[in-house]
């Protein structure tokens, strides 16, 4: 196992006028068997910036260190990673035990050790029962655990996820979820895991980089990343929904956006005035969409027994006790 350093890292494309960079000096440190997230929208570098710490693509600024080595200019085969994609990449004509046992044949590995190594990984991921099958005859979620498993019987110093839970539905991304958590208890493995899906970031992450075109916007653990968000940014991708962005809040200056998450909203007969619009029952709670003061857009949160608001009403809300955020409005960066 090893640690990661990426230090002031930049990747950029086209040379002299045409240059366009995509990755803005990323900074981290991530610690041997750290298991961190990195997540933003699509397009925003994260699967670049995994690509680079692979060896698939070329930095064109700063360093990376894969434990003591810098691995700037060492090819992905010599950096001791394994890599996990958003597609299989099974062989269709080789078993279960095959397509796992492919890489360390390659790498003349002796046969017993062949052997041990794809029957502990099936251990793990509970595919012993499945070994002798092809791909063809396994589940979207089986076939992804294959795609781990063929990753852990390389036994490398770092894992590298590149969205795979992507392709499968909403109930096999929460058990495969599972599945990695466990995985990563058991293995301790330092792993870079990349997702454009905040909810995998939270459930997953013990710390996570927030990216945004290229720049990384916080690097934290889950719960600073959503009760201290460093920047407007931050505070609007993280949280579903997310916190409420509020230009002209009772009582703020001009130059501040006054940020409140709607689980932190406490409807009464006094507070805030808010006209509903509609409202959503998400099972154990409510989301009542509306607008406070009649202008700007906001979300409030309320437990599915208390009394429903209609559309056309308007409601009274209070931010609870010292859940109010302050951002610049101006950089969108968080006031302390």
């Amino acid at each position: 196992m090893a640690s990661i350093s990426l230090r002031n890292v930049i990747k950029s494309y086209g040379r002299g006028d045409r240059t366009n960079q995509v990755i803005h000096g990323i900074n981290a440190e991530i610690a041997d068997g750290e298991f961190v997230v990195i997540v933003g929208p699509s397009g925003c570098g994260k699967s670049t910036l995994l690509r680079m710490v692979a060896g698939l693509e070329e930095i064109s600024g700063g360093e990376i260190a894969i434990g003591a080595r810098a691995v700037n200019d060492l090819e992905p085969a010599q950096r001791d990673i394994a890599m996990v994609f958003q597609n299989y990449a099974l062989y269709p004509h080789m078993s279960v035990f095959a397509n796992m046992a492919y890489g360390l044949k390659i790498a003349k590995v002796p046969n017993d050790e062949i052997i041990r190594r794809v029957d502990k990984a099936a251990k793990i991921l509970e595919l012993g029962h499945l070994l002798e099958r092809k791909p063809r005859e396994l589940s979207g979620g089986q076939r992804q655990r294959v795609a781990m498993g063929r990753a852990i019987v390389r036994e490398p110093q770092v894992f590298l996820f590149d969205e795979p839970l992507s392709n499968l539905d909403a109930k096999l991304r929460a058990q495969t979820r599972l599945e990695i958590q466990k995985l990563h208890r058991e293995l301790g493995i330092t792993s870079l895991f990349v997702t454009h899906d905040q909810v995998e970031a939270m459930t997953l992450a013990e710390r996570m980089i927030v990216l945004n075109g290229g720049r990384m916007e916080q690097f934290g653990t889950p719960e600073e990343v959503y009760h201290t968000p460093a920047s407007t940014f931050v505070a609007s991708f993280i949280g579903s929904p997310p916190m409420n962005l509020l230009k002209a809040a009772p009582g703020a200056a001009a130059d501040i956006i006054t940020g409140i998450r709607p689980e932190h909203l406490e409807v009464g007969a006094e507070g805030w005035p808010v006209q509903v619009d509609t409202v959503e029952l998400l099972g154990a709670e409510r989301l009542v969409y509306g607008r406070l003061l009649g202008q700007e857009p906001m979300v409030v949160r309320i437990d599915e027994a208390a009394p429903a608001p209609q559309g056309g009403d308007t409601i009274h809300v209070t931010p609870k006790p010292g859940r109010l955020h302050r951002f610049d409005a101006t950089t969108g960066l968080r006031i302390p």
